[in-house]
């Protein structure tokens, strides 16, 4: 089953916008193990359609190497004949492919009506006029995409067509909620992650949403501290402490600092148990401690004792 398949009820296609070069890697490998929890499957299936073979041959082999299965084309008629008989999670379309450009291509796709199941992302349109740009607006319903057609520009679209696909399969409901007894005490509570490690982001992310809660996270610690500022009704941290520049020691001491967030619960959580590190963590201010990897039913558990006082 492709992502197409979880979103076409509710999008037509997606609307994309761009992120920092900085962000792109990170963020490809978090919606790829997104896509596999969602999917069930090891990788996505992506289309590559570009008559540069040399951008074409860049763009495959990084994908591939995240474990993404690429097809490609250098026509429009193979990129069409490919999308009629097979099922893809997303469809590159680059802005020159040898026999049409982009808006033929749509509109050979309208009439065939495979575009309706079919997710584009379109860059390098720097070069169409008003009235083109239009067009392709109309046919396709997409955000064009301008900046130039780099690795890391594509990169960075394919990135975000997967964050937003997956961010509104999220938002349809279609992912498997908790039972009842692991959901109870939690739904509905709102609780922000502070870590740099993206995979443990999502893992536990995913978890908590799972059992009915509303989950922020930053990054760092200043941005967990800002978030907090910004969002008083944050009623539990999960806090990282191995993190560069403010390790999570120090951002447990920052947050505390501040009157309001005196009684706020924060767990602690660590890469690995070593003897002592409870008593550092709970020095530091932390309310409680788990070590990583974290066990899913113990961290249910701990939330519930800690949400419930």
């Amino acid at each position: 089953m492709s992502l197409a398949d979880h979103t076409h009820d509710s999008v037509h296609l997606a609307a994309v916008a761009m992120v920092s070069r900085e962000e792109a890697r990170e963020a490809l490998q978090e919606a790829l193990l997104r896509t596999r929890d969602v999917t069930g499957r090891d990788a996505t299936a992506l289309l590559v359609a570009d008559g540069d073979e040399a951008r074409r041959a860049d763009v495959e082999w990084y994908l591939r190497r995240e474990g993404v299965r690429v097809d490609s084309a250098a026509l429009g008629a193979e990129a069409l004949q490919a999308v009629r008989s097979a099922a893809y999670d997303c469809v590159l379309l680059g802005p020159e492919l040898g026999d049409m450009g982009p808006i033929e291509l749509l509109k050979r796709l309208v009439e065939s009506e495979a575009i309706a199941e079919m997710p584009f992302v379109i860059y390098g349109t720097e070069g169409l006029g008003g009235p083109e740009q239009e067009q392709l607006r109309r046919l396709a319903e997409v955000l064009l995409l301008k900046r130039g057609p780099t690795r890391k520009a594509m990169l960075d679209e394919i990135t975000l067509f997967l964050k937003h696909t997956l961010g509104t399969h999220r938002a349809a409901g279609h992912e498997r909620a908790a039972p009842p007894e692991i959901q109870q005490g939690l739904a509905n509570r709102k609780v922000l992650i502070v870590d740099d490690d993206v995979r443990n982001v999502f893992a536990l992310t995913g978890a908590l949403e799972q059992c009915g809660m509303t989950v922020l996270n930053a990054e760092s610690g200043k941005e967990g501290v800002e978030i907090l500022k910004s969002e008083p009704d944050v009623e539990l941290v999960l806090m990282d402490i191995m993190m560069p520049e403010l390790d999570g020691y120090d951002t447990i001491r920052i947050i505390r600092g501040y009157p309001q967030f005196r009684t706020l619960p924060i767990i602690a959580l660590t890469a690995k148990a070593m003897k002592g590190d409870r008593e550092k963590c709970l020095e530091a201010g932390a309310s409680d401690y788990i070590a990583k990897p974290v066990n899913v039913e113990q961290l249910t558990s701990l939330l519930r004792v800690w949400l419930n006082q």
